[in-house]
Order: C-alpha cells, then sequence, then structure tokens
C-alpha cells in the first residue's frame, strides 16, 4: 500500500509505506527524515496500487500533541529566521532573494535558499546572521528550476507544477524535443514557471517519437474514409491526423483509418495477420 504527504500545504507529495497505521486524509503523521521524524499532512489515505513499488519509507505514526508542539515551534523559527534574513540582506545591500528557510532543531542550524543573478560574496551576512538568529547558519544559491520547486506555483497546463508536486530528479531538455512534439518554438509556449524548458517535454517525449513512427508523417500521400489527401498535422494526444482532401476541405480523421497503402496500415496495426 502507499500513502502520500504533504510538509506544508499544496506542497511537494512525498509517498510513504504507511506500515500498520491507516491515517485519514488531513490527519498530521510523522514522517522519517535524516533529521528525526518531522511532522505532515496526510493527503492521500493508504491505498492498494497495481505497481510494485518499494524502498518507499515507513510512516512512523500518527503525530502526537508533542510532535505538534514542536513542529509549531520550527515553524515559528523558520518564520523567524527568514525575516532576520531578508531584513539583513536589505542591510547589507546584496542582489540576493530569500526563496526557503529550513531549520532543523536537533543541530540549531537555519538553511536558508536564496537566488541571485550571480555569486554572492555573504560571508559577512552570515556572521551577522548567527549572531541575530542565535544559531549556526547555512545559506546555499539555487538555480531558477529549484527555485520554482521550492516556492510551488501553477504550471502552463493549469496543473501545480511538476517539480513541486511528484517529479524527483531534473533531467535535460533541448529544443529538439519541443519540434519532436510539433510545438512552435516560442519561449512564451514550452516555458515553464522557472523561465526554462518544460520539464514535461523530456518525459512526454519518448510517447511523441512512438508515435510518429506508426502514423504517417507530414506531406505524405494517404487515404481515408473521405478520400485522398495530404497530411497536414498530427494530434498524438488525440491520435488523429488532419489531412487536406484532393477534392477540397480537410478532414480530421483517426490514425488508424488513415493508410498510405493499406497493407502497410495492416501490417503496422495487425501485425500477427497477413
Amino acid at each position: 500500500m502507499v500513502m502520500a504527504v504533504s510538509f506544508t500545504r499544496y506542497g511537494r507529495l512525498y509517498y510513504l509505506d504507511p506500515g500498520p497505521h491507516s491515517p485519514s486524509v488531513g490527519d498530521k503523521v510523522l514522517v522519517p527524515t535524516d533529521s528525526g521524524p518531522e511532522v505532515a499532512e496526510c493527503v492521500w489515505a493508504p491505498q492498494w496500487v497495481s505497481d510494485d513499488i518499494g524502498d518507499l519509507p515507513e510512516c512512523a505514526g500518527p503525530a502526537t500533541d508533542e510532535h505538534l508542539a514542536r513542529d509549531e515551534a520550527n515553524r515559528r523559527r523558520r518564520a523567524e529566521g527568514r525575516s532576520v534574513a531578508k531584513r539583513l540582506i536589505r542591510r547589507h545591500d546584496l542582489p540576493m532573494k530569500v526563496i526557503g528557510v529550513d531549520f532543523l532543531d536537533a543541530d540549531n542550524v537555519f538553511k536558508i535558499y536564496f537566488t541571485a543573478p550571480h555569486r554572492v560574496d555573504f560571508r559577512a551576512l552570515v556572521r551577522d546572521l548567527a549572531r541575530g538568529i542565535k544559531a549556526r547558519v547555512e545559506l546555499r544559491q539555487v538555480g531558477p528550476r529549484d527555485e520554482a520547486r521550492l516556492q510551488g506555483g501553477i504550471g502552463p497546463c493549469g496543473r501545480d507544477l511538476c517539480c513541486a508536486t511528484f517529479l524527483k530528479d531534473f533531467e535535460p531538455v533541448s529544443v529538439r524535443m519541443a519540434k519532436d512534439q510539433d510545438l512552435p518554438v516560442n519561449p512564451l509556449r514550452i516555458a515553464g514557471a522557472c523561465g526554462r524548458l518544460m520539464c514535461c517535454l523530456k518525459y512526454e517525449h519518448p510517447l511523441y517519437v512512438k508515435a510518429h513512427e506508426r502514423m504517417p508523417s507530414l506531406g505524405s500521400r494517404v487515404e481515408t474514409p473521405n478520400g485522398s489527401g495530404q497530411v497536414i498535422g498530427r494530434n498524438v494526444p488525440a491520435d488523429t491526423v488532419t489531412v487536406r482532401l484532393n477534392g477540397g476541405g480537410r478532414c480530421s480523421c483517426p490514425s488508424a483509418s488513415v493508410c498510405s497503402p493499406r497493407r502497410q496500415h495492416d501490417a503496422t496495426y495487425n501485425p500477427d495477420e497477413g
């Protein structure tokens, strides 16, 4: 069985093995981390999945009042650290933007994540921060993709950002992938909230490559239920092709009903026949 939790509302989802526990949506549970159990909110109640998923961390059980009090205290400390960091950054006149703060109460350590247009000498800032919040401070500069992951948001598709929900690793994305998916090479159309190429271009790319291998290519002459014509467009998600008919007009047909010639169509869709 699998359950999903989030450390912040509408934040990234983390998947757990519920073990012997059966929390409901909205319950506070304990999640094992490198710095000890942390409180998170159950987003998906335990459910059976068909895929064989292993090596998931096991839920450490429901959060007690003591854990909830500790979590609330840590939240206040993180808010305090963010406020002090912003104030001191303005005082030092540094081109930095704070986008995330972690606090490890066991070690009394603040990890402050920031973005900047270039490398920043923040040694003096670290000393002032350590004095101001009375803890050890680590500053970490992150890039645009990590900024979007930490802050979250809504993508061009209208859904929560992939990087802030389920996507674990960033893989290289190229403009060639957008071209293979018949997308216009327009930065406004293929860029995500981070300003870089959308991550979905990467993990949707194999689907388009496989579909284009069996669908007629653009410009090819084909036979359709409405007559002969030339392919002028392909819609992979809908599995259809748009054909300009020889007699005038155009039609959109399921790719299974388009062949050039019919024997080639049968070899593709019915390899066991013939």
